[in-house]
């Protein structure tokens, strides 16, 4: 965690939507609560982030203390993610996030693409 860049935030809301505001990090935590995953995990988990992209959000919430990553010294290498004991703390946010998206497309009338 980054007391320097905590700092610089002006309001808790902006310090919250910058740890997970990133496009692809509210959706790696959550895939992340239900336990460790190795990247290749995360990577077909969200097909729409591109590596580049999918590992530069990693690495932004591995700065920010919200994941732990791991990386075991073999060929080839393996590297596991799991939400550190701050990124537990976002947990019912990000499930509440889900469930509003849930419920959003209920009223509009078209199916849960998850459920598909």
């Amino acid at each position: 965690m980054n007391k320097e860049k905590a700092m610089k935030y002006n309001c808790p809301v902006e310090a919250a939507m910058d740890i997970v505001g990133g496009k692809y990090k509210a959706i790696i935590i959550y895939h992340l609560i239900s336990g460790t995953l190795r990247y290749s995990e995360i990577q077909r988990a969200i097909p729409q982030a591109t590596p580049k992209m999918l590992s530069q959000q990693l690495k932004e919430l591995e700065a920010d203390g919200i994941i732990n990553r791991v990386l075991y010294p073999v060929v080839p290498p393996k590297t596991e993610y799991s939400l550190t004991e701050l990124g537990q703390t976002i947990v019912p946010i990000v499930q509440s996030l889900c469930d509003w998206g849930e419920n959003y497309f209920k009223l509009i009338g078209i199916p849960n693409p998850c459920e598909q």
